[in-house]
């Protein structure tokens, strides 16, 4: 409601601006009537390019138009009667428009509402300037209006001269024909007598003399309006260029940058709105700057005068001409983009989208816009104007789609829905480069002309760039190219250079935005964390962050080169933390339950210092997406001895059977969450409730419940083959019998020196095992089977 009080105090254009927002679509007293409704509904919380939502936008329908009608149903009295039949017609005007359709009534308030508050807000601006910024408007933003309101001013002025040139220049030729006329009298002289011819010839000769010295200094006059016409509009253009500069190049561009982050995990990139209502301006302006140029043109063929103003105004003619050109060029632009890792045979969606196609009215003739997949070195040719129009690296299926206009929102746009890319053609890879580094783009050309045909536009625009895959096995490594290029490529660079290596900071920055995004948590990554991930990347013990300030890591280090002693790369572990985490554990890193980065080392002087039973959760050294529980506990072997003991990790595969709090309550040994939380008080709220003993067919479900198994080694008390199982009903610190379920320092080949599953190891043991088999039976073998 608040808005709507501030709208109705609007003036002059901005008044009309907020009034060309209603009409048949939206009628302007359905805003008024329910004003407090409209503003007090979720219509941002509606993504109306899912169309899962559209149920939302149904509901929201159903009851406008309710609300609609009980607001009718009261009104009383004779003027009443009259707003109840009209509010009546609206109902029903807008259920049969928005029915078949509700998203488009939430894209039309959604337009309504910001439109109406970026309009309030200028009107604020504007009527305070010595205050400072309202709501925190960014002072760009405010050089950019004045600037719009000096460029009107400037085209008003020069149209204004203009209609002024126009005059005189017609008041000239009226003359002119005068003294034509004049001349042409003289010449019919020859048949009057004499006398009468000479004073007739007197006094046409003296009107003939002072109407040439009236046209030759009228002609100068004219040539000098001429001269200060084109000067003028020569500073409109050159502050039009700078304006241009500022929206296209700058403001347009950060909106793409925050769009390549947010591929990344970043914030979102924002409404397109306002650069759209920028652009529009500009547009405009352009195009009425140019109709002013054409029309000088026009007087100067219609009156030649010998001067320096034909050149000028060829000039101003090429600079509008190029102006307007890469203003339609520069806003051909991705919306959506498609996704960067890309899987054939999958289907996906992309919206473009031309900013200045209502104000150009290009939606009178649709323009067609084919999507075409390209590879780096085509994408280079392309910017390089290189003849590349029939190369491509692949086949999209559903690849062509008409622009629509929406009027509600004044956008035009082509949105892709089923798009598939078919198949892909590789280039030759060199070096250690993989298929998953090898990078795409996906190419959108359009043509459409402006202007009833006199300017004709080719406009294309890049994707950002794609890494196609034909596996979910190549995920993990497409995703961290993706990441490395939206993280540090530069703007305006050649297709698609990155930096080799970049400072650790900045990679910390990239993989904390990450980390965030896919976990969907406010809780980043620790300066501690930070610490436990360089230690790793770089085989460091150092504690000290200052230490890693200065240090860089290179794409070889972060996803070609194996950590030391791992089959796997420094991404390839982080990506498995991420996926572990996102899939299973949100809600216990949410709660700070889960501490994650720790090594052995760390996790051991942390629990030594706590009393017996506590625990806490780390993520595995050894294998891709673990996390492990390490807890403090007596030592079987050594009376009096308290150890650290680690159970082997946990994967996704895992939790998909039972979840990590029940895993945790299983196991009655594990009694504090480091430092010294109870840990029903932390995870029992996510633990699964007990089943009834019994079903309605008659038959007990069966639980899954973690057991540990406890083998002790060869210098234990007990003999060296016994073994036992953890008891549920006592905790292990007070029964010695209930020995822990976990692996100290054993002789087992399948776990590493410190006790952890090496995964490595396993694998060769596995193809050890598969070789064996693979043999051909010995006799003695079929001899024994008998």
């Amino acid at each position: 409601m608040a808005l709507w009080i501030q709208a109705q105090q609007l003036k002059g254009d901005a008044l009309h601006q907020m009034q060309a927002l209603y009409g048949q679509h939206f009628p302007i007293e359905v805003r008024h009537y329910l004003a407090q409704w409209i503003e007090s509904q979720p219509w941002d919380a509606i993504d109306v390019e899912k169309q899962q939502e559209e149920f939302k936008a149904k509901r929201l329908l159903d009851t406008l138009i309710q609300e609609l009608q009980r607001k009718a149903e009261h009104q009383m009295g004779e003027d009443g009667f009259l707003l109840k039949i009209k509010l009546g017609h609206y109902a029903s005007q807008l259920k049969s428009a928005y029915d078949p359709c509700p998203m488009e009534l939430v894209r039309c308030i959604k337009h309504i509402l910001y439109t109406e508050q970026r309009l309030v807000q200028e009107a604020s601006n504007a009527s305070s300037p010595g205050v400072g910024l309202t709501d925190g408007t960014p002072q760009k933003y405010q050089q950019i209006n004045q600037a719009f309101e000096e460029l009107r001013v400037m085209t008003q002025d020069t149209e204004n001269d203009l209609r002024k040139l126009q005059h005189s220049q017609e008041y000239f030729i009226i003359q002119y024909q005068e003294s034509l006329r004049i001349q042409a009298q003289l010449s019919s002289l020859t048949s009057l007598p004499p006398a009468e011819r000479v004073q007739r010839e007197t006094s046409l000769q003296s009107r003939k003399a002072t109407l040439e010295a009236w046209l030759t200094r009228e002609a100068n006059t004219l040539q000098k309006y001429r001269q200060d016409l084109a000067e003028k509009q020569q500073r409109t253009l050159a502050l039009l260029r700078k304006q241009q500069t500022v929206i296209v190049d700058d403001e347009l561009i950060q909106w793409k940058r925050r769009q390549q982050l947010a591929g990344n995990g970043g914030p979102p990139e924002g409404s397109l709105d306002i650069l759209q209502s920028w652009c529009e301006k500009l547009a405009d302006m352009i195009w009425q700057n140019r109709q002013q140029i054409r029309r000088v043109e026009h007087l100067t063929q219609q009156l030649p005068i010998p001067g320096p103003t034909e050149d000028l105004l060829k000039e101003l003619n090429a600079t509008v001409t190029d102006i307007i050109s890469a203003l339609v060029t520069s806003t051909f632009i991705i919306e959506k983009q498609p996704p960067q890792v890309l899987k054939t045979q999958t289907k996906f969606a992309t919206t473009v989208r031309l900013l200045v196609g209502g104000k150009l009215n290009v939606h009178m003739n649709p323009p067609q816009v084919k999507a075409t997949i390209i590879n780096e070195q085509q994408a280079k040719a392309l910017l390089k104007n290189e003849n590349t129009r029939n190369d491509s690296s692949g086949e999209i299926l559903n690849n062509n789609c008409v622009m629509e206009y929406h009027q509600t929102t004044g956008t035009l746009s082509a949105h892709f829905r089923n798009m598939s890319l078919k198949r892909i053609k590789r280039s030759d890879r060199r070096g250690a480069e993989s298929v998953t580094e090898e990078k795409f783009t996906v190419l959108f050309e359009s043509q459409f002309s402006v202007g009833g045909n006199e300017l004709m536009f080719h406009v294309k625009t890049l994707s950002l760039p794609v890494v196609v895959i034909v596996h979910g096995s190549q995920d993990n490594n497409a995703t961290a190219t993706v990441l490395w290029d939206n993280a540090f490529s530069e703007p305006g660079r050649v297709p698609f250079a990155v930096p080799d290596k970049v400072t650790w900071p900045q990679l910390c920055e990239a993989l904390n935005m990450k980390y965030k995004s896919e976990v969907q948590s406010d809780r980043g990554l620790s300066e501690e964390n930070l610490v436990f991930l360089a230690q790793k990347a770089f085989s460091s013990s150092s504690n000290n962050p200052e230490d890693y300030r200065n240090m860089t890591m290179t794409w070889s280090q972060f996803n070609r080169e194996s950590l030391p002693g791992r089959n796997f790369t420094f991404w390839q572990w982080f990506d498995g933390v991420i996926e572990l985490m996102k899939k299973h554990l949100k809600s216990h890193w949410n709660d700070g339950a889960i501490l994650g980065f720790l090594n052995k080392q760390q996790a051991q002087d942390m629990l030594l210092s706590k009393p017996n039973g506590t625990f806490l959760l780390r993520f595995s050294d050894s294998e891709i997406g673990g996390i492990t529980i390490a807890w403090v506990a007596e030592n079987p072997n050594k009376a009096g001895e308290r150890m650290v003991w680690n159970l082997m990790p946990f994967t996704t595969k895992d939790f998909s059977i039972r979840s990590l709090a029940d895993r945790i309550s299983d196991l009655n040994h594990l009694l504090f969450l480091y430092p010294n939380q109870p840990k029903d008080e932390v995870f029992s709220r996510y633990c699964t409730p007990p089943n009834s003993k019994a079903v309605g067919d008659g038959y007990v479900k069966p639980e899954i419940k973690q057991v540990v198994k406890v083998e002790f080694s060869s210098n234990s008390d007990q003999s060296a083959g016994n073994s036992s199982f953890m008891d549920h009903a006592a905790s292990p610190t007070v029964s010695q019998q209930n020995s822990f379920p976990i692996y100290p320092t054993i002789s087992d080949p399948m776990l590493d020196p410190e006790g952890e599953f090496d995964l490595e190891e396993t694998m060769d043991m596995a193809r050890q095992v598969e070789e064996f088999l693979r043999q051909p039976s010995e006799p003695q073998w079929s001899g024994q089977q008998s």
